[in-house]
């Protein structure tokens, strides 16, 4: 009951959170909070013992960010909300759900749980720097903007991962149980899926001008990178025999983090393109799944 139940939730959460938009959009500044407790919560389940920075791993990084600069540059031509929606698509870390998928799947957990880690640390470090070139505080100087986007990002994504640390060293018990509580991020994550999507249906029903052609180019090439980084992520993989965590790790991305900083640091419309992504890779893990079921 309570699978079935999992299976729905996400689909549901994006429906009540488009029809509900005008009071889930007064939600919004509850999301950073429940992105910190979700990836508190995630990172409890992470030990320094089990991390391991294996040659994979780079190499994905370099994807992650050279693959995000490369897609804005390419296009850029189609104008800024195109270029940006993509580009978030690819630069946003991986998302902490996609561990599950990846033990679903029958692959290495413990690398893909490594390179969670190492990709929320790259977004944290190099996202103050993008969006103050690209974002909507470029018209700021560079070091203010920097230090603005640096003391909202950097807290979120680095002081979870010290806190988790810390409880295991100072608290083991209050660590203890939010390690055997996984469960509870993945309602978390559903409560900040209804809340970005109630932002993101609030700002197209109340934007100025219609922007539909730019919104529905952003989702159709938001599909094709979609499908290209879980091929890329699974070739890569391969190679280092962990074909399933490469692709989990370059396909899977944290969207709710992806649609709030598109939402605030770039072109409101641009968070068309992580919103779409939801969608794109949920269609693509569920097909895996169930292909791999049949073939049991």
């Amino acid at each position: 009951m309570t699978d079935r139940f999992k299976k729905w939730m996400l689909p549901v959460a994006m429906i009540v959170g488009g029809a509900g938009y005008e009071f889930f959009e007064r939600l919004s500044p509850l999301t950073p909070y429940l992105i910190f407790t979700m990836l508190l919560i995630t990172y409890c389940r992470v030990s320094w013992r089990e991390i391991r920075i294996l040659p994979l791993h780079l190499w994905m990084l370099v994807l992650q960010i050279a693959g995000a600069a490369a897609v804005y540059a390419a296009l850029l031509p189609l104008g800024p909300s195109v270029s940006q929606g993509v580009f978030i698509c690819v630069l946003a870390p991986t998302a902490t759900s996609a561990a599950v998928v990846t033990g679903m799947l029958g692959g290495s957990v413990g690398t893909l749980a490594t390179y969670t880690l190492l990709s929320n640390i790259a977004v944290a470090v190099f996202s103050p720097f993008v969006f103050s070139v690209i974002g909507e505080n470029v018209s700021l100087p560079f070091w203010q903007s920097f230090g603005i986007i640096a003391r909202q990002i950097v807290p979120l994504l680095i002081l979870p991962l010290a806190g988790a640390f810390a409880l295991e060293r100072f608290w083991p018990r209050a660590h203890r149980i939010l390690r055997n509580r996984q469960s509870v991020s993945f309602y978390l994550w559903s409560v900040a899926l209804t809340i970005v999507m109630g932002r993101t249906v609030s700002f197209l029903v109340r934007q100025e001008r219609s922007h539909y052609f730019t919104e529905a180019l952003t989702v159709g090439i938001a599909l094709i990178v979609c499908a290209l980084q879980f091929y890329t992520g699974r070739r890569l993989g391969r190679r280092f025999g962990s074909a399933v965590a490469g692709a989990q790790g370059l396909g899977q991305k944290n969207t709710i983090l992806a649609i709030w900083m598109a939402g605030i640091y770039l072109d409101p419309i641009a968070s068309i393109g992580p919103a779409s992504y939801v969608v794109w890779q949920n269609i693509v893990n569920s097909y895996q799944i169930w292909r791999r079921g049949d073939k049991k």
